[in-house]
């Protein structure tokens, strides 16, 4: 049920703020995605209230909806962050990056979808690096990485097309996908396999390779290895690299929040 009430509310108590928190608190473990009714239902409210609180929080970015549902967006990682800073999602994921880093001396990268760019929350640098060109809370461009191709892959059939409609193509390399066709076919491979890579098609010389990280039905980001494309061969990404960024992305979500099975 909803957050305990007071018994006898001070002049000062604003009951919809109690509210408000009840709707948030009622995504947790498996329930993370909610309809209006079952979110009238944990919080001891009407449907017509409990759409309205719902609805609020997606205007202000953290719900959003999905089908009949509604779910949390990353941006729920800021409510208490300067507090629990210690359980948001990259203090989780740091000492993973940083093993996987060492673990393939290459850069590794976790993100989350913002709009139509990937946002960089967390970042490691290869060991034999000394600096990078992207530090965290740079931004490119969602259709063109392999992040971003993970995260709009596992948007709704819906959103998904929505999210192309709003994308300028434009030619990175020789690499760069040529058409939204091309590309949504693309985005059809990435969601089936559950997995990207992106060759050269940003940048010259670079693969990016990422995988989504996830607790249970909740996507919290997506995790991701560069590559330089003279540094690893086929087999090399699919036998070595694929499945060790698999096993870091289950740790990250373990980690954020209790292990899942």
């Amino acid at each position: 049920m909803g957050t305990p009430i007071v018994a006898e509310q001070p002049d000062y108590y604003v009951k919809s703020a109690e509210k408000t928190l009840a709707v948030l608190l009622a995504f947790k473990g498996e329930n993370s995605a909610l309809t209006v009714s079952q979110v009238a239902a944990a919080t001891d409210q009407t449907r017509a209230s409990a759409r309205r609180f719902l609805l609020t929080l997606v205007d202000l970015g953290y719900l959003a909806v999905v089908g009949n549902t509604y779910q949390q967006t990353p941006r729920v990682l800021d409510v208490g962050a300067s507090y629990l800073s210690g359980l948001t999602l990259p203090r989780a994921a740091i000492s993973h990056l940083q093993r996987l880093a060492r673990e393939l001396d290459e850069t590794t990268s976790l993100c989350v979808l913002e709009g139509q760019d990937i946002l960089y929350v967390e970042r490691v640098s290869a060991p034999r690096l000394h600096q990078m060109n992207v530090s965290i809370g740079n931004r490119l461009p969602a259709w063109v990485t392999s992040m971003g191709r993970v995260l709009i892959a596992n948007l709704t059939a819906g959103e998904r097309e929505d999210f192309l409609q709003g994308i300028e193509l434009r030619s990175y390399t020789e690499h760069t996908v040529g058409s939204l066709e091309e590309l949504r076919a693309e985005l059809e491979r990435v969601a089936e396999q559950g997995w990207s890579l992106v060759n050269q098609e940003l940048d010259e010389g670079l693969r990016g390779l990422a995988v989504p990280v996830r607790r249970g039905n909740q996507l919290l980001g997506a995790l991701n290895v560069s590559v330089q494309s003279g540094r690893a061969d086929a087999s090399t990404i699919s036998e070595t690299m694929l499945p060790a960024l698999f096993r870091t992305a289950k740790d990250i979500a373990g980690d954020f929040g209790g292990r899942v099975d």
